[in-house]
């Protein structure tokens, strides 16, 4: 059985990343290894993070005035090569093309702070708040063309406390999502294993 690949793309501090590799590194997603780590942010902590632990790490920066397919093409040209089996979206702030779904249809994971469908997109903790919900927590999904909404692989739930601020929400959403990334990831590169 070959090693799976796993490509991860952030913009910021990488903590999903984090643990991620951390996961695979205590053997909790056997038969896998990390192959590289792509930022659109050249500042990106996750950046100084993948190289401290020995993994590619590639800048791909967003250049004023440069339309989404120019840079995912540029993207794609170091992408490609590596060949992932898996591509983790790990607080990667842009919005893929169909295009780029297409090429790796049902093989990009993307994690959401928030119950979806409930609150896609940004703010997710905020939106949580004032509709004064009582449970929120995080998803991992299938990205698709829309907005968060692919299929949902994992969902973990943390109770909305009445002294919350999104702070305090988002720390405790945070703290589920290092837990249900590395479970995401495990099913579903056992069902790639099975194709």
């Amino acid at each position: 059985m070959s090693e799976k690949r796993i490509v991860v793309f952030l913009s910021g501090r990488g903590s999903n990343f984090r643990a991620i590799a951390d996961a695979v590194e205590r053997g909790e997603i056997p038969g896998t290894r990390i192959a590289a780590v792509f930022a659109d942010q050249p500042e990106a902590a996750g950046l100084l993070e993948a190289k401290r632990r020995g993994i590619s790490a590639h800048v791909v920066p967003r250049l004023p005035g440069t339309k989404r397919r120019e840079h995912e093409r540029a993207l794609r040209e170091i992408l490609d090569p590596l060949e992932p089996d898996l591509i983790c979206l790990a607080g990667y702030m842009r919005l893929l093309t169909p295009e780029f779904v297409a090429a790796y249809r049902g093989r990009i994971l993307n994690i959401h702070p928030s119950l979806l469908p409930k609150f896609p997109g940004l703010e997710a903790q905020r939106r949580t708040l004032e509709a004064g919900e009582k449970i929120s927590g995080c998803t991992v999904h299938v990205v698709d063309e829309g907005l968060d909404s692919g299929p949902i692989i994992v969902q973990r739930t943390v109770p909305v406390l009445p002294d919350d601020d999104e702070e305090t929400l988002a720390a405790r959403i945070l703290e589920q999502e290092h837990r249900a990334y590395p479970e995401a990831i495990r099913k579903v590169l056992a069902g790639l294993r099975k194709t």
